[in-house]
């Protein structure tokens, strides 16, 4: 039922909403693309199996990403929403980072002196792709358990 006050300027607090960036502004819509607590948790979770996954003697740096890909999946499993943007940042700044320091500690330093820049580039890009798969697959079976049998 519509209400006979009801108009572009019948709710004050409509364009106070608006105007600080509220229900209908900026503010609201950066909320809704990137959430800093879902990040942190991400970036944890990419850390933790980043670090677990390059443990595993036999899978060597594939495990690193596999692990990233893993944590992205438990975060699209245990969340709501679509939580793209911060699962593949974090996917890509832990492999990014990763890869970086994995190397420093190598025989290798002065290959990461020429070619760090692109070594860090190849860790963050597969970083990002092993989190973005992950959370992909995760909602994909979060829809699929949440789905009503008919």
């Amino acid at each position: 039922m519509r209400r006979p006050d009801t108009g572009p300027l019948a709710n004050d607090d409509d364009a106070a909403d608006a105007s600080s960036g509220g229900r209908f502004g900026v503010g609201h819509r950066v909320r809704r693309l990137f959430a800093s607590r879902v990040f942190l948790l991400a970036l944890v979770l990419s850390t933790v199996g980043l670090v677990a996954g390059g443990a595993v003697p036999v899978v060597g740096y594939l495990g690193r990403f596999l692990g990233i890909a893993l944590a992205a999946f438990v975060l699209a499993v245990f969340t709501s929403g679509r939580r793209y943007v911060e699962a593949g940042l974090a996917g890509a700044l832990a492999a990014g980072l990763g890869f970086v320091l994995g190397t420093l500690d190598s025989a290798l330093f002065p290959v990461v002196a020429d070619y760090g820049l692109q070594i860090a580039g190849v860790g963050t890009t597969a970083g990002l792709l092993a989190a973005l798969l992950g959370h992909y697959l995760g909602r994909d079976l979060r829809a699929g358990l949440t789905k009503e049998i008919e």
